[in-house]
């Protein structure tokens, strides 16, 4: 699916806005509609089940978006949360030059799955891919390119050289895609986070920050949850929240916002048992995507060559969104940096005393933190699609259809009058509705003939159909639509519930994690 068609259903079909739309819009700031907040919530259950209800040892918490600001400076925020930005003189055009360098590695492997596709239909099953990146010249020239790159971006970031950065840049001719020029400005740290004032204290005693991540609210009340719920380590605590950075370029849609949603675990472990954690959470989160049916193609590991201060190992869950492979969740080995960070900063305690090594110390952290909006438009890209009809013809031929899992579905069920001008038809309908919408997300519809209105629910991804006719008010059966099959069934009223329950179930979907 073509992503500006992606973004224009998103509007159409109310699933989300741009934020302040009849004021020309905010950048980078969207509003979840109708559709859209159903479908983000359903990810965000199916995410928080997932934690809190199949892990004895994980709980959640709600922390608050402001924070003393010593948190901040404690967690490196203040002096180290910045990236780098360069302007591009001849296109007025703002960039991240990380990400700049980045794209120049991505269009290396463009090339590099080029060369690999043309070989592989020259040689055929005998064709060996990994023989092939060895052994020819052009696509070992494009790798080396960006290994050299990559390790070259890595220090310059490490360091904090953006003298270094400006030169790569220039080095490898990196053009700006507006203006095609390399007319480029110094590289500058730019610090992300958005900053208040606290009442009506002005200067820096009163100066507050929105929060930049929410996983600083769990490190401060590690010990308030270890004490109260008497979780022994290894645990585990869990949030979903908003988080806020002043993005130098938010682009892509949801992919990348200044307002975002995130989905946090913290994971605290004995010291020494980090790495053994940090694996078994890499299987554990790659198993969540793909049991919604998300393929292994579309998926994959991209472990860091920066590594951030306070990590000892750190890996992307990419996608493959309409733009390439990007991150949708990261995984890390954050050692005890941020506890023993407050601990010092704060004059408080953060430890925990182990009774099977009868000792005390500052527990390990393993991290999975999943943006809840990319999460959303990695669905979209995944399950909107354009289908052709069987046996439909003209207009009928194909159908905008959202194939998303049932149990995250916006609506699990309509319910169809099959004419709205005969009130015995619609009085029935509107009884089996109150019935079914006790159990499931239902929605009643009369309006326009029986095929769009299939069309219609289809698009934001409903599963199942009733249509309510002329044979239901004699023998109380209706016709029950299968979304992915289109095939249809008469179905007694009564058999309705039950026949839907297991399709759409979160049960079902979250039994997959534990086979």
């Amino acid at each position: 699916m073509d992503f500006k068609q992606i973004v224009s259903h998103c509007k159409e079909y109310g699933f989300i806005f741009q934020s302040s739309e009849i004021y020309d819009g905010l950048a980078a700031v969207y509003d979840y509609g109708p559709y859209g907040i159903e479908l983000k919530n359903n990810i965000k259950t199916y995410w928080w089940k997932a934690m809190t209800q199949l892990n004895d040892n994980i709980v959640g918490i709600d922390s608050a978006i402001f924070m003393h600001p010593k948190t901040w400076k404690a967690s490196g925020h203040v002096d180290a949360f910045n990236d780098p930005m360069i302007d591009n003189k001849d296109s007025n055009k703002r960039y991240r030059a990380d990400v700049l360098v980045e794209d120049y590695m991505d269009k290396l492997d463009g090339k590099v799955d080029k060369e690999i596709k043309k070989a592989a239909k020259r040689f055929g099953e005998s064709f060996d891919a990994e023989m092939y990146k060895e052994t020819n010249p052009r696509v070992k020239g494009y790798l080396d390119k960006k290994a050299s790159a990559g390790q070259r971006l890595a220090q310059a970031m490490t360091d904090g050289d953006m003298t270094a950065l400006k030169g790569l840049i220039e080095e490898l001719e990196i053009v700006c895609p507006v203006s095609g020029s390399r007319n480029w400005t110094e590289v500058r740290q730019f610090n992300l986070m958005f900053s208040t004032q606290l009442g009506n204290i002005a200067g820096e005693e009163g100066k507050l920050y929105l929060r930049p991540e929410t996983a600083q609210g769990i490190f401060v009340n590690f010990l308030n949850v270890q004490k109260s719920t008497r979780q022994k380590v290894p645990f585990g605590i869990a949030q979903i929240g908003k988080a806020f950075r002043n993005e130098i370029v938010a682009r892509q849609f949801i992919f990348r916002m200044r307002e975002f949603e995130q989905m946090e675990m913290q994971f605290f472990v004995a010291p020494g048992t980090e790495m053994e954690w940090y694996n078994k959470w890499k299987e554990n989160r790659i198993k969540w995507h793909k049991a919604v049916g998300t393929s292994d193609e579309k998926l994959r590991f991209h472990d860091h060559e920066n590594l951030a201060h306070y990590a000892n190992a750190a890996v992307d869950i990419q996608f493959e969104f309409p733009f390439g492979f990007k991150e949708l969740e990261g995984i890390h080995s954050r050692t005890d940096f941020d506890l023993t960070q407050h601990q010092e900063l704060s004059g408080k305690k953060l430890q925990y005393f182990d009774p099977e090594r009868n000792e005390n110390y500052v527990p390990y952290v393993v991290e999975t933190s999943i943006g809840c909006d990319r999460m959303f438009l990695a669905m979209m890209s995944t399950y909107l699609m354009n289908e052709t009809v069987p046996d439909a013809e003209g207009k009928d031929s194909t159908r905008m259809v959202f194939k998303i899992h049932p149990a995250l579905a916006p609506v699990k069920v309509a319910v169809l009058p099959l004419l709205k001008n005969k009130e015995e038809l619609t009085s029935k309908a509107a009884e089996v509705y109150k019935k079914l919408n006790l159990h499931f997300q239902t929605q009643y519809d009369e309006k326009d003939a029986i095929g769009r209105r299939y069309r219609r629910q289809d698009a934001i991804g409903t599963p199942f159909c009733v249509t309510i006719d002329f044979d239901t008010l004699e023998d109380g059966t209706v016709t029950l639509r299968d979304r992915d099959t289109l095939q249809q069934e008469r179905i007694s009223i009564d058999e309705l519930v039950a026949k839907i329950s297991p399709r759409v179930s979160m049960a079902g979907l979250l039994a997959k994690l534990e086979d």
